[in-house]
């Protein structure tokens, strides 16, 4: 008896390290793939204002957290989905349950590690993911404040912000500029030129940059009409792409998504943040459902090879964001309640976990 139960815990333990393992790299891949979107956008925001290789690391490292809400559940199913299909392919299970090992005790490893990504997923729910997005937030406006006057160099043509071309032939410090010329080409209708003895740098909000001119001429084109002014002093504003900034719902915690919900004046607005509390606890409660769906799963994987099991594991994931989506998008239309909307995708996906899980055992 004894000899039996150490020889299951072997077992277990060299498949929990495999899971790990496999989870780790996948974990690694996916935040890679999905973030490369993320960091195209933040370059064009802050190349132009003079980012550093360690100010883009930062920001990665804060983007992190966002992304495991989608990548823990995916990456639990493909390592499931991976190990449980090499054993099959290796007739390891065949073998497990000749020697008597119910398909329950060997799904045992899985069940631990799924119980650990839940954990995992709860705690970038409610602290890691919020708390990420502020920094990330933070970091950027910070570079901005501190790199954008850096961006603009004596003596040669900028082109870093857009539709804007500046020249400056010199600078008494890093945020105060002489000599300033100016093509302002945002009105394709009126194009702008300004000249100026001195101009100011500041940072008018998190994303907008703003210049105060002083002693300045400006001329307007509009057709073929030119219009001429003199200024002692002229405040602009350069806007930057603000496109990448983070939405602030992610920035909440669940509590603050509950009070923001209930000071919501629209339905449409209390919908939107109930549905991100919907998907906070969704998504994590993802990953116990999956304890059951991967081990069968990984059966039909196994037939197919490795590549078999990754097609399978997007394939559900694929289908349950849709329908996910379709939910959240027919809550937003005021079809159905929000709590309909961000959990039916799971239900479904449970209910498909229990019935395969048990047809599996009772073989």
């Amino acid at each position: 008896m004894l000899k039996c139960y150490a020889m299951t815990k072997i077992i277990f333990r060299s498949v929990f390290k495999e899971l790990f393992t496999v989870f780790i790299l996948t974990l690694a891949f996916l935040n890679s793939v999905l973030m490369m979107e993320k960091i195209l956008r933040l370059s064009r925001l802050l190349s132009g204002v003079g980012a550093t290789l360690y100010d883009m690391a930062k920001i990665i490292l804060y983007l992190q957290p966002q992304l495991f809400m989608l990548t823990v559940p995916m990456s639990l199913l493909l390592s499931v989905l991976l190990v449980y299909g090499r054993m099959n392919l290796d007739n390891e299970i065949t073998i497990l349950r000749t020697a008597g090992m119910d398909f329950r005790k060997i799904s045992s490893p899985v069940k631990l590690f799924g119980f650990l990504c839940f954990l995992l997923s709860l705690a970038v729910s409610f602290y890691l993911g919020p708390a990420s997005s502020v920094r990330l937030r933070e970091q950027i406006t910070r570079i901005i404040t501190v790199r954008s006057t850096l961006a603009i160099e004596e003596g040669t043509f900028n082109t870093a912000f857009k539709d804007l071309v500046i020249l400056v032939k010199g600078k008494k410090s890093p945020d105060i500029l002489e000599d300033i010329f100016i093509y302002d080409s945002r009105s394709k209708e009126e194009p702008r030129v300004l000249l100026a003895k001195e101009g100011t740098i500041f940072m008018q909000d998190a994303f907008t940059i703003g210049l105060l001119l002083k002693k300045g001429y400006m001329n307007i084109t509009k057709g073929k009409n030119i219009t001429e002014l003199y200024f002692d002093t002229y405040k602009m504003a350069i806007s930057l792409d603000t496109r990448s900034s983070t939405p602030k719902k992610i920035e909440y915690t669940p509590w603050q998504l509950i009070e923001n919900a209930n000071k919501a004046g629209t339905d449409r607005a209390r919908a939107s943040f109930y549905l991100e509390l919907d998907r906070r606890l969704s998504l994590p409660a993802v990953c116990l459902i999956l304890v059951f769906l991967g081990p069968p799963l990984s059966s039909l994987s196994g037939k197919s090879g490795r590549l078999g099991g990754l097609a399978i594991g997007l394939l559900v994931f694929s289908l349950y964001y849709v329908l996910l989506i379709y939910g959240e998008n027919l809550v937003m239309a005021s079809r159905i309640p929000h709590y309909v909307g961000a959990w039916a995708a799971t239900l479904v996906l449970g209910i498909i976990a229990f019935l395969t899980f048990r047809r599996e055992s009772s073989r």
